[in-house]
């Protein structure tokens, strides 16, 4: 049993204010003393670096759309093993899931996985009245999710607050805290939302502790964790990286040869985490020599989209984990045996990037060797040969370019081609996050073909390199990580 106190912090629609609750909850709760534990709702991987920020504890993710339902509660226990409370901050509007597939992937659906009451963030801006309507609409529409209070945000002035109040008390749902509309908290942003932590470290500690005094301020803080404390215990174990790396592939079957037709899909059959030392600090190079091959995961300002699941999972089947910083580092890890390059924003640093040609030369060499090597979103615009028309790594006979479409939803997935994170015919579910386009040459193997939410090939396959726009979270299959790892032994 998990018996861990919760909060699921959710709002009607984006943009109610929810990141500044949450993680102003968090950090508030964490400067009292409390071990606080940070959770997403989905794929986003910028929220959960502030949330490491409030609690000091690496932000995990809960997608039941990649990982699968019955993982939220495991996962959720995995993450907030020894703390006393537990905040999850929602996505979207608190009903609004994968889209076409109701309540998959919903805020609303966590809370009820993880039994958790509900914190309804709402923009009172431009309503009085009308709150209590919206409130009590939220309130029944589920009878499974429990909504244990309101904080009302934007508000404008004393009056508007008590014209709030006094409609909410009608609704039955407690008012559990007020902030005004003169304390918004200015947290930097660009084209694909909010800038994650490690690019400006800076801004973001200031924009947290900001989160964090104006949460104190204006919410009951000791409401909320009675709240938090309602929740019932949990039952089953948490998840554990040591216990599931050898389970298999999660859910792959075979299936029929498909197509290599870049143009067409078969039929469907169905950063690294903070904490890790950089390559210079740790002396990891002893773990090749120990029989442990030694993984280079990609990290620093260009590379911050990572799940902490996945390097958890990469050591537990046997390899040492070292980061290294494409933007500094001149050569990889002493030793390295493979290479994981995830998601961020390298079109924001391609100029450094590009200027780095030692690190490119070096990551070019490594995978012509037949090191393994796993690229997700950035990482397959740095393994491309050029990026906005400079130099990038080379890896791939491709070139990206950057454009004003934004390519943003799940995915459903089933690798082509056999490679070192999936035998042809695994199945996957992933998520895709990017506003650049890539124009493949020839000599590559496709690595997907894309199900949902359209019929496509995606990503490429050459020797041990993988390289694909489609994020994956390697909890749902975590023979993910002893595949790579094993081919890293190799």
């Amino acid at each position: 049993m998990v018996n861990v106190p919760r909060l699921v912090v959710a709002a009607p629609s984006s943009g109610s204010g929810k990141t500044t609750v949450a993680t102003g909850l968090m950090a508030a709760f964490a400067a009292r003393g409390l071990a606080v534990s940070g959770h997403k709702v989905g794929p986003d991987y910028i929220d959960p670096g502030f949330h490491t920020l409030a609690t000091g504890r690496p932000g995990r993710n809960l997608d039941a759309y990649m990982c699968g339902p019955e993982l939220i509660a495991p996962l959720f226990a995995h993450g907030a093993r020894g703390c006393g409370l537990a905040v999850v901050e929602g996505v979207m509007g608190l009903y609004d899931g994968a889209s076409g597939l109701g309540e998959l992937a919903s805020t609303a659906q966590v809370a009820k996985l993880l039994r958790a009451p509900v914190v309804l963030v709402v923009d009172a801006s431009s309503q009085s009245r009308s709150v209590a309507a919206l409130v009590h609409g939220f309130a029944s529409w589920d009878a499974g999710v429990r909504i244990g209070g309101v904080i009302l945000n934007k508000v404008g002035s004393d009056r508007h607050e008590a014209l709030l109040r006094e409609a909410l008390e009608e609704s039955g749902v407690p008012v559990l805290g007020v902030l005004r509309r003169a304390e918004g908290v200015a947290v930097p942003s660009r084209h694909l939302g909010l800038v994650p932590v490690a690019e400006r470290r800076a801004d973001a500690v200031a924009a947290v502790a900001a989160m964090a005094g104006q949460v104190a301020t204006g919410c009951d803080l000791e409401g909320l964790l009675a709240l938090a404390r309602s929740a019932p215990a949990l039952p089953g174990a948490e998840w554990s990286a040591d216990e599931v790396v050898g389970g298999g592939l999660g859910g792959a079957v075979p299936l029929p040869a498909p197509s290599r037709n870049r143009g067409s899909a078969p039929d469907p059959a169905p950063q690294a985490p903070e904490g890790l030392g950089r390559a210079e600090g740790l002396g990891r190079a002893e773990g090749v020599t120990s029989g442990r091959p030694l993984v280079a995961v990609a990290g620093g300002a260009a590379f911050t989209f990572s799940y902490a699941e996945n390097t958890e999972l990469l050591t537990a089947a046997g390899a040492d984990v070292v980061t290294f910083d494409p933007l500094r580092d001149e050569a990889l890890p002493p030793g390295t045996r493979g290479v994981v390059i995830g998601g961020g924003f390298p079109e924001v640093y391609a100029p450094e990037l590009s200027a780095n040609e030692a690190l490119r030369k070096a990551v070019a060499e490594s995978a012509r060797s037949g090191a393994p090597v796993a690229a997700e979103c950035a990482g397959l615009l740095y393994l491309a040969r050029s990026l906005d028309g400079l130099p990038m790594c080379g890896v791939l006979d491709a070139d990206a370019r950057m454009t004003k479409r934004l390519t943003l939803g799940y995915r459903d997935a089933v690798a082509l081609t056999d490679n070192v994170l999936a035998p042809a015919g695994a199945r996957a579910r992933g998520h895709e996050f990017h506003r650049t386009v890539i124009e493949p040459g020839a000599g590559d193997e496709p690595a997907w073909g894309m199900h949902r939410p359209e019929r496509r090939v995606e990503g490429f396959v050459r020797g041990n390199v993988h390289a694909s726009y489609l994020h994956t979270h390697w909890a749902a299959s975590p023979g993910t990580a002893a595949r790579f790892v094993e081919r890293c032994r190799g």
